[in-house]
């Protein structure tokens, strides 16, 4: 993408990992900076870390340097949040969840089920007409397998967003 200047943006994935108090509206206050400043979330996970006054959230967001740059400028500066990081793909480790309902006839069953297993994914509900697969990995595992289930109906989907944490205990944060 280019500006009316000739310069060049080249947009890009970022994964910030923010530290914040575990208050009412933490969640609220963040994604309303994102939408007063119009950047884009692309996944939202958040939940309490092993310390209650704390909860842990990853945002997956896009944009080209200067944005995602000003990005996380801006969400440093909320008083809720208490520490943030970019989690870099080679030093980090990222899973998402989904949960995937296809329609399977009791012929097309072991077709699916064959297709989960390759996936290491569980099949954790059987109905006369349907499946609920649960699969856990990266982005790009979840899309491989979804695109494998071409050929049957998905009635259903439901993915968590990334959640991730970095490796090693070099950038661990103790508050």
């Amino acid at each position: 993408m280019t500006d009316m200047h000739g310069k060049v943006y080249v947009m890009q994935k970022k994964v910030l990992q923010l530290l914040v108090d575990n208050t009412s509206g933490v969640l609220s206050r963040i994604s309303g900076l994102f939408s007063r400043r119009g950047y884009n979330i692309d996944s939202i996970t958040a939940g309490v870390t092993a310390d209650p006054r704390f909860t842990r959230i990853t945002i997956v967001t896009s944009g080209d340097d200067e944005i995602l740059d000003q990005i996380e400028k801006q969400v440093a500066k909320l008083i809720d949040v208490r520490d943030i990081k970019e989690l870099r793909p080679e030093e980090s480790v990222y899973r998402e969840l989904a949960l995937i309902k296809v329609k399977t006839s009791a012929a097309q069953r072991q077709g699916v089920i064959a297709v989960a297993d390759i996936f290491r994914a569980n099949i954790i509900d059987v109905s006369p007409e349907s499946l609920v697969i649960e699969l856990t990995g990266d982005q790009d595992k979840i899309a491989a397998f979804i695109s494998l289930l071409d050929g049957y109906e998905i009635l259903e989907l439901a993915r968590t967003g990334i959640a991730g944490l970095g490796r090693g205990i070099e950038n661990v944060t103790y508050l």
